[in-house]
């Protein structure tokens, strides 16, 4: 385990912290390797509703430390398994995002399903401004979420992103006060980890083939018409007949 960061788990949640605040966050490839286990571990928690990226200290995530970068042969790149471990990941993913967030840090945080940052936040990507190439799956991945035209902003020109232009082009999905970032995660995480859990691993899988044009639409309508069986959907006719709260099980 590295000490870059933090897992814990609680009930049906897990909360992974980025813990290296003096440098940033930034992650040499070893936490990157570590990273990717813990991350493969967790995805295998059946019970598992929510996972939540934060992370201490200024900033989200400075991306990968460049002392780390020279020696490595980034054929096998450790960032772009992580950051599809977590887009991959089978539950929602909610990102929280602080201060600055950086080069690796940015194809991390959209990875996750749901971001949300506190006023104040920025991000770029310096690549350009290094002689390195940034690895495909990151870039397809920011097109996606962001558009050609943002992720050419980003990577080619280097432009700086600000709060408000994050939001702009749908980095962000939510921006608040700094003051009301921890109690926007709470309020986001409860509402996230009170839906049907079948039903969201379900359709974010649904979700994730189509945006990447690869949609198995059988396989996709069998998911939805299994849904009609559970126990879930029976809980679900009955909280909203009886006009309160669904208690799910995941069955």
């Amino acid at each position: 385990m590295s000490d870059a960061f933090i897992v814990e788990t609680e009930a049906e949640r897990a909360t992974l912290t980025l813990n290296r605040p003096e440098k940033h966050n930034a992650l040499e490839v070893a936490d990157l390797e570590a990273l990717d286990a813990a991350l493969l571990d967790l995805a295998k928690q059946p019970n598992l509703r929510l996972l939540v990226l934060r992370a201490v200290g200024k900033s989200f995530c400075a991306g990968v430390d460049l002392g780390d970068v020279a020696g490595h042969d980034w054929r096998d790149n450790p960032l772009e398994r992580v950051s599809d471990r977590l887009e991959a990941f089978p539950c929602p993913t909610l990102c929280v995002l602080q201060g600055g967030v950086y080069g690796g840090g940015t194809d991390i945080a959209l990875a996750c399903d749901f971001r949300l940052g506190a006023e104040g936040i920025r991000c770029f990507i310096p690549p350009a401004k290094l002689g390195i190439q940034y690895h495909a799956h990151g870039l397809r991945r920011a097109v996606a979420r962001l558009g050609l035209g943002p992720a050419k902003r980003l990577f080619l020109a280097t432009e700086t992103f600000d709060a408000n232009e994050m939001l702009r082009c749908h980095f962000l999905d939510w921006l608040v006060p700094a003051t009301e970032l921890s109690a926007r995660a709470e309020a986001l995480a409860g509402t996230l980890s009170g839906l049907a859990p079948l039903a969201l691993r379900g359709m974010k899988q649904s979700l994730n083939e189509i945006a990447n044009g690869r949609l198995d639409e059988r396989a996709a309508r069998d998911r939805a018409a299994a849904s009609f069986k559970t126990l879930d959907f029976q809980e679900g006719r009955r909280a909203m007949a009886e006009k309160r709260p669904p208690l799910f099980t995941g069955q």
